[in-house]
């Protein structure tokens, strides 16, 4: 009944991936389950028959998901069911798409749909790292034509050795955090997070994942093999005018030529110039023409922008806006931009420009994380947001799509690397970036705008960090290429390389690359973060003219937090019966207070609006977890009085004896008088009895001493 083909996969640390064909989901295209520890993912395929008429481009869609059930969870939706994939699925779904989307042909048009389930969960095994290859493998055993095949992993530094697919348990302690496919002879995607490691580490750990991805691809290429469905689909899905294409080309490139080689810093007149010379084309056809031929006419005349543009950058070493290579666009920063904002800084580089704000806030403000693999709270977010005025377009207003998603990540993971840890910083922390104008890398001006925000808030951050986006032009006919340093939108979609790297002076602390051709050489790949880092240095050095370290103190109307660190026994007492003296010291001092046991301490996180319901919060705190001290003096209040003396309170919860001979240096006959119920004194522990734990107070040691009453002299 089954067909079933299956492959082993023996990575050099001991793992074992298995790969299996022809049993599940038969009626697909392709389909594979993986097979890694516990952990187990169904890739499928399915690619339409025929491309849809008009459509000059790759429809490719690319869902992973997770089911809860894997990992024997309910989810926590009110449905109680999955739904529309969180952020954390789309960011694998772009993981796998941008691994595998520059390796189909460029003339297929057909819809292709790739989904990758997770059925089977191991809390040890990350699924991100695996999920490319699945999807690769559903690709190659299917009829659909692919220049692959691809393969992507994981490699983490963890204590000085680098590890492929570390262990979940492992990666705490990871000072590099990499996702990195390739093919067997290139890199074609990275994406990852580190701690201010150096561009040698990043090249190191990368060329390691490059030996992991070859093993891993020849064993999809033995898979296909043995399934035997080598005869790829025939297709034509484009049709084409070559004398309109030549005569286009004779015509136009050399006018289209001059306007790159303007070096025009303005996209929009660029654009009108451009446009001029289309039109003018245009009007020189008949109308019968142009009816029959307007749409060859848009194809080839973006042709001849994409090779006129990219040719002028190889033999003149210049750019569209006529900057050189590895020139940065002129940076303006300002900081404090909003008043009413925590934080706020407003970064513009060249034709993009970022607005954004960090808000502070309590631990109730943390973001609830509920997924199949993952679920805790979340107390640093970065939301970024691109409206269609940024491009002068007109779009409808819709949410964050995948696209703002990634780019929120990337900055989130450069920005999360230099905060202050959790036992310095008891707030959460929000950063949006509202993107105001984009012409290339808003991503990165979010970067540099998120950190100046931060410092303008007063987070006391470890180091300033900042990003740019890297391109790339290359020939293969003549062997020419060029790395560009500062991207425009124009360059990103006409390069073949999107390179981001963010860090501070020390190093990187994220990067994303995505490679439009084949795959990316070492050589290259080093030529780009060496260049990156005199970029990132420059920028730094904008960044610090308008504010070099994060400010001395939060803004006046910012939330002021503080934390107390408690012995486990004393969380009961701060709570109090039903959370009576909790309540009770919110209540009182205008506070909010949160407690929490973090690694057998107690963690009490005090959130106030001023500095004196903050004080009066942590003296009341304080006063519950302390332990009285003999010698030591107290604010104390009186609770009872009895023949023998008065009973008081020194400290929160705690009452001990002042005896009728220790209020006074005077002998007093009784109490009658002496002291009132409530009445505030200012006492001494002098003894705790140590058999009973009672504690002795006086507070006649506190007043001044009368003399004593001299002799008088015997004159008999």
């Amino acid at each position: 009944m089954f067909n079933i083909h299956t492959k082993t996969i023996q990575m050099p640390d001991g793992k074992t991936i298995t790969l299996e064909t022809g049993k599940l989901a038969r009626q697909a295209d392709g389909a594979v389950l993986l097979r890694c520890g516990k952990a187990m993912l169904l890739a499928t395929v399915v690619g339409a028959p025929e491309a849809r008429e008009g459509v000059d481009f790759l429809p490719l869609s690319v869902d992973y998901q997770e089911k809860f059930a894997s990992a024997g969870k309910i989810p926590g939706s009110f449905q109680r069911r999955e739904g529309k994939l969180s952020d954390a699925e789309v960011l694998i779904s772009r993981l796998i798409d941008r691994a595998l989307r520059p390796i189909f042909p460029e003339d297929y048009h057909a819809e292709i749909q790739v989904i990758v389930t997770l059925i089977s969960a191991d809390p040890e095994v990350q699924p991100d790292s695996l999920a490319a290859l699945a999807a690769a493998s559903a690709i190659a055993v299917s009829d659909l034509p692919f220049n692959g095949p691809i393969s992507e992993v994981r490699v983490a530094k963890i204590n000085g050795e680098y590890v492929i697919n570390p262990y979940t348990s492992q990666l705490a302690n990871a000072s590099i955090d990499l996702i990195v496919a390739g093919t067997a002879d290139n890199i074609i995607m990275v994406e990852g997070e580190a701690d201010e490691c150096s561009e040698i580490e990043m090249i190191e750990a990368i060329r390691l994942a490059h030996e992991a991805i070859k093993i891993q691809i020849a064993a999809v290429s033995e898979l296909a093999e043995a399934v035997g469905n080598t005869q790829k689909r025939e297709y034509n899905h484009e049709t084409h005018d070559e004398e309109l294409r030549e005569r286009m080309n004779k015509e136009l490139y050399d006018k289209v030529y001059a306007v790159c080689k303007e070096g025009n810093a303005n996209k929009q007149i660029r654009k009108e110039k451009f446009k001029a010379i289309l039109d003018e084309f245009l009007a020189s056809l008949t109308e019968e023409e142009r009816a029959e031929k307007s749409g060859f006419v848009k194809v080839y005349y973006g042709d001849i922008q994409y090779f006129a543009s990219r040719n002028m950058v190889l033999d003149d070493r210049i750019r569209l806006d006529g900057r050189k290579l590895d020139e940065i666009r002129p940076i303006t920063c300002e900081v404090d931009f909003l008043p009413s904002a925590h934080g706020s800084a407003l970064f513009t580089r060249g034709e993009t420009q970022s607005l954004t704000t960090t808000t502070m806030g309590t631990k109730l403000d943390e973001m609830l994380v509920d997924q199949a693999m993952v679920s805790g709270y979340n107390r640093f977010m970065l939301h970024y947001n691109f409206p269609s005025f940024s491009t002068g377009e007109v779009k409808p207003n819709r949410g964050p799509g995948r696209r703002e998603i990634g780019h929120g990540n990337l900055a989130q993971r450069a920005l999360k690397k230099i905060l202050p840890p959790d036992a310095e910083n008891p707030y959460t922390i929000r950063v949006v970036s509202d993107i105001l104008e984009s012409n290339g890398s808003s991503s990165m001006a979010t970067v540099c705008a998120g950190c100046l925000s931060l410092m303008d808030a007063g987070v006391p951050i470890k180091a300033p960090v900042s990003g740019i986006a890297m391109g790339l032009i290359t020939d293969t006919n003549t062997g020419k290429w060029a790395v560009l340093s500062d991207i425009l939108g124009d360059e990103d979609h006409l390069g073949d390389m999107d390179f981001k790297v963010t860090g501070s002076e020390k190093g990187i602390t994220a990067c994303q690359m995505d490679i439009k051709i084949g795959g990316l050489s070492f050589e290259i790949l080093e030529q780009a973060l060496d260049q990156a880092k005199q970029g990132r240095i420059h920028i730094l050095g904008k960044m610090k003219e308008a504010l070099e370290t994060p400010r001395p103190d939060l803004k006046p109307h910012a939330p002021r937090a503080f934390t107390i660190i408690i012995e486990k026994e004393f969380i009961g007492a701060v709570i109090g019966p039903g959370g009576k003296i909790v309540q009770e010291i919110q209540r009182e001092s205008g506070t909010t207070v949160t407690i929490e046991e973090k690694e057998g301490k107690g963690h009490v996180s005090i959130f106030a609006k001023d500095g004196d319901g903050m004080e009066k919060a942590k003296k009341r705190i304080l006063g519950i977890v302390s332990m009285p001290e003999v010698g030591e003096e107290y604010d104390a209040k009186v609770k009872s009085i009895q023949p023998f003396g008065a009973f008081v309170e020194f400290l929160p919860g705690k009452e001990g004896l002042l005896h009728i001979s220790e209020i006074t240096w005077e002998r007093l006959p009784s109490m009658d008088g002496v002291l009132e119920i409530g009445e505030e004194i200012k006492v001494k522990l002098i003894e705790i009895d140590q058999k009973t734990g009672k504690f002795r107070l006086s507070r006649k040691v506190l007043l001044p001493r009368p003399p004593r009453p001299e002799k008088q002299e015997n004159k008999n």
